[in-house]
């Protein structure tokens, strides 16, 4: 789950370069959910929540030209290094 934390004046830039890695990503092979929120309590920071069908397949994603150019459009709107915490299903 990665979370991204615009700096401020970035905020609709960093919304619009998610949303056009939403659309595309959800092209991606194995791709079973891949969904853009934004934090309702504090505004600049966006989450990622993605399922994929096989390790392999989000391997493959984060390799994607989609993914690298995104990472490096967006690289100057962040605040700070983005996180990515791994979800795993509990049941």
């Amino acid at each position: 789950m990665p979370v991204f934390v615009a700096k401020a004046g970035c905020e609709i830039e960093l919304q619009e370069a998610l949303h056009h890695l939403q659309a595309s990503s959800r092209k991606d092979p194995g791709c079973l959910e891949y969904a853009v929120f934004a934090d309702g309590l504090q505004p600049g920071i966006y989450v990622l929540f993605e399922g994929w069908a096989r390790q392999e397949d989000l391997e493959a994603h984060n390799e994607q030209d989609h993914v690298v150019d995104f990472l490096r459009t967006v690289d100057p709107l962040l605040a700070g290094p983005f996180s990515v915490t791994p979800l795993a299903p509990v049941i």
